[in-house]
């Protein structure tokens, strides 16, 4: 049986093995407090109550804030390790006894679950490598003799700091006792970043990159100190990291001398002004994309949003039309009852609002006139008309402020007869493919020789027709196809034959001086050119 003594000691708990007892400890069972800061437990207690003794362990760890357990002799470390385990607190560990690790007590250390450093004599290298890979630090205290001025210049005299060590210095050229030694710590060394060495030449950089490729490291910086002034060796230099940062980021840091940065300063200028110069125009470009990205996604989120409500609203007013039919034709019609004595009023025939869907849009904005769909692109919008051609670039249907503006009616127009040419005009969104954004499709072979494509539909308040296309174009800015009524029969025809002798497709669509037709217009190449399309009223319209 051996007796285990616990003592308390700046938040540290220390356990020894008790070599003596005197009398009054002799007539103890297997456990008793021997002072405040100093308890005694047998292993075969333990053994048979470790709950009992882990628990009373964490509650006396926890009192005390003690975060360091102190183990003197490597017999008893198991046992101790098993019974302060899983307990957050405790993060230090140290082994006083001078002897090498075994796996043993290795397993305890990780299987504790909160041991973050462990302080020890010595260690094999395959033990360091477990503790490692728990992310425990290990720092051994046995010293190492060394020969060679290579470990001197490192202090690499204990084992763990062969193991931890960051950076290291050569002094070249190397002797033999200082290349087997460096060799020695690249074989155990897991963390080696940066290199300093005093002077190079060809033969020792392919030397130290043998040893570092054989040993699979990567990331390493070689600092070389020595003011290199060989052109020569310096593009030699250059040449080793473009290939090595493809492969293994070993990169060498040239140390330039004042005659070589001298020689090549206004190259360097150059060189440098150019790649700041590339950098800004990407910052610049990147922030230009992002922007229009940027605005391109609020706009069609803001054409979603007013799609809804408009989607929304037509909804509700078929609903109570319904309603209101159906209450209609429960209620008793009411008599006719006419005052014969008084003439009978006759009032003018006027034209009467039909169109269920374009009515119900006044209500969101009563400058509603109609609604107009392009097949296979995006138009699927309501038409709007003000006193000016000026206001619906910039509002939306919702008479918000909007760069994205809304398709609108000629001023000029009649929304109601409607004129030999009713002009309609919309941007061209074409990045976000809102307003007239999509017409750029029907430049398309594939979209204008489909006859699905050719028909458009535009209803009024009063009405809902069809157009057929018998013209698509693209024109440097002009005006001369807007006009919206014409004096005699056959100046409209000029304009008819003129119009349709610019078209890219020859459609055969007949179109006469007595029909009524229908233009879209929008911008193109930056605002330089129109794209126009030309619709005749359909007769059975």
């Amino acid at each position: 049986m051996i007796k285990i003594l616990l003592q308390i000691k700046d938040n540290k708990l220390f356990f020894s093995i008790k070599k003596r007892l005197n009398t009054e400890q002799k007539s103890l069972i297997n456990t008793n407090v021997i002072s405040q800061n100093e308890l005694v437990f047998s292993d075969e207690y333990i053994v048979q109550n470790i709950k009992i003794v882990h628990n009373f362990l964490k509650e006396l760890i926890n009192d005390y804030q003690i975060n360091t357990l102190v183990i003197k002799e490597s017999e008893i470390a198991p046992l101790v390790l098993h019974i302060s385990s899983n307990i957050p607190i405790i993060k230090s560990l140290y082994l006083l006894e001078e002897s090498i690790l075994n796996y043993r007590i290795c397993e305890k250390i990780i299987k504790s679950n909160n041991i973050k450093y462990v302080s020890l004599y010595n260690i094999p290298t395959y033990l360091l490598e477990m503790l490692d890979k728990e992310n425990i630090t290990v720092d051994s205290r046995n010293e190492m003799l060394f020969l060679s001025n290579f470990m001197k210049d490192n202090n690499l005299d204990k084992f763990s700091s062969l193991y931890y060590k960051t950076t290291i210095t050569l002094n070249l050229p190397l002797s033999k006792e200082d290349e087997e030694d460096f060799l020695s710590f690249m074989s155990i060394n897991k963390y080696l970043k940066v290199i300093y060495i005093n002077k190079i030449n060809k033969n020792d950089i392919e030397n130290i990159l043998e040893i570092l490729y054989k040993h699979k490291l990567k990331h390493i910086k070689i600092y070389i100190e020595q003011n290199i002034n060989d052109i020569e060796l310096i593009e030699y230099l250059k040449k080793i990291n473009k290939r090595n940062a493809k492969i293994n980021g070993i990169q060498f840091k040239i140390d330039y001398s004042e005659k070589y940065l001298e020689d090549n300063l206004m190259n360097q200028i150059h060189l440098n002004t150019i790649k700041t110069c590339i950098i800004i125009s990407l910052i610049f470009i990147s922030s230009i994309i992002f922007y229009v990205l940027f605005s391109n996604y609020v706009s069609m989120q803001k054409v979603e949003d007013i799609q809804k409500d408009i989607n929304n609203t037509i909804a509700e007013y078929k609903e109570q039309i319904e309603n209101n039919s159906s209450e209609e034709n429960t209620t008793p019609p009411e008599e006719n009852i006419t005052n014969p004595e008084e003439p009978e009023i006759v009032i003018p025939d006027e034209p009467q609002m039909n169109n269920i869907e374009v009515m119900s849009l006044l209500e969101i904005n009563e400058d509603t006139v109609g609604w107009l769909k392009v097949n296979n692109t995006n138009v699927d919008y309501p038409v709007v008309q003000t006193i000016d051609n000026d206001y619906y670039l910039k509002h939306n249907f919702k008479n918000k402020k909007d760069n994205s503006g809304w398709i609108f009616m000629d001023y000029r127009n009649n929304s109601i007869n409607l004129n030999q040419n009713t002009i309609i005009y919309g941007h061209n969104m074409y990045y976000s493919g809102v307003m007239f954004g999509t017409l750029y499709k029907t430049k398309h072979s594939n979209w204008y020789t489909n006859p699905e494509n050719q028909i458009i539909e535009f209803d009024t308040l009063y009405g809902k027709m069809k157009w057929q296309i018998f013209s698509i174009y693209n024109i440097p800015k002009t005006n001369d196809y807007l006009t919206v009524n014409f004096d005699t029969p056959e100046i409209f025809q000029k304009f008819l034959t003129k119009i349709t002798n610019r078209s890219i497709y020859s459609f055969n669509t007949p179109v006469a001086k007595t029909d009524k037709i229908l233009t879209l217009s929008t911008c193109s190449n930056n605002g330089k050119n129109r794209l126009v399309i030309h619709a005749v009223l359909l007769s059975d319209n």
